[in-house]
């Protein structure tokens, strides 16, 4: 996989967006609204040059950041962008994918969502990983900088029993990711959670202390940090946690592989991508 993007990419992908003649052509102030959406701090303002050459710009200003990148590259094929929904983000989809498909790189459907992935040497597959940059992404969201740390150390524990071929352990680890992601935001970003926990089902009160991955996920969308999408897809890999008890696993034999560990990473990546659209950066 190429990242950073080449620069010639980097202006095709412009060319894409901007679709000057097309369809979908877009004002300068559509696209200053796009990398909005795409959650960029700081989304740069309109300076008057040529609409495709001023976007080239900013992704080869950006291309060492891969984060800020990867959302606007998935925002690009996203039905909540065009009025039509699936069908103009499936045209994009594929166009953004003939350009990327030299770096290696696709944007794939995940629990329908826009997702970027690495292709396979074949290059009929998208294989999902950790996110990158981890540690200054995380850094950005959370004030608390020894949960920072444990949550990188986390994802690297998971990675080493990714390789390993310990498919069960990593596919727990990316759940526990997960839910200390979400237990610090909630944390840090909500008082009343803080003081008073979640009311649960049989309204009682539940401290944070003590809540579920199930509970937070319905909460962090409740909050519209994430999508509905991404919140059902993350709670299959909640489910598959459970495999934590050899007992669950011999019942139910699961069978986990790399494409399975592989495909949990695929919503893990959605989530962060929603997060950072639509919460503000502490730092």
């Amino acid at each position: 996989m190429t990242f950073p993007l080449d620069d010639r990419t980097a202006e095709r992908i412009a060319e894409v967006i901007v679709d000057i003649g097309g369809p979908y052509e877009r004002k300068t102030y559509q696209l200053e609204k796009l990398l909005r959406h795409a959650g960029w701090p700081d989304p740069p303002e309109y300076d008057g040059s040529p609409r495709i050459e001023w976007l080239a710009e900013q992704l080869i200003d950006r291309k060492k950041n891969r984060s800020d990148i990867e959302r606007l590259l998935c925002r690009v094929c996203d039905p909540r962008e065009y009025e039509d929904g699936e069908s103009s983000a499936e045209e994009f989809r594929a166009a953004i994918n003939t350009r990327l498909a030299a770096e290696r790189l696709v944007v794939s459907r995940t629990g329908g969502r826009p997702v970027l992935g690495e292709l396979e040497p074949d290059g009929e597959k998208a294989v999902f990983s950790a996110p990158e940059d981890l540690d200054r992404r995380l850094r950005r969201l959370i004030e608390d900088e020894e949960a920072v740390d444990l949550l990188v150390n986390r994802v690297n524990e998971t990675r080493l029993c990714q390789d390993s071929g310990a498919h069960t352990m990593a596919i727990i680890g990316i759940g526990s990711f997960v839910e200390g992601l979400l237990h610090a935001l909630l944390n840090e970003r909500d008082a009343k959670i803080r003081r008073d926990g979640f009311v649960g089902r049989n309204g009682r009160n539940i401290s944070l202390s003590r809540a579920g991955l199930e509970l937070m996920l319905d909460t962090a969308h409740q909050k519209e940090w994430i999508q509905l999408d991404a919140k059902d897809f993350m709670h299959n890999v909640r489910h598959y946690r459970n495999f934590i008890h050899p007992r669950a696993e011999l019942e139910k034999q699961p069978r986990f592989d790399g494409d399975s560990v592989a495909l949990c990473w695929g919503p893990v990546r959605a989530i962060l991508n929603d997060i950072e659209e639509r919460i503000e950066p502490v730092r």
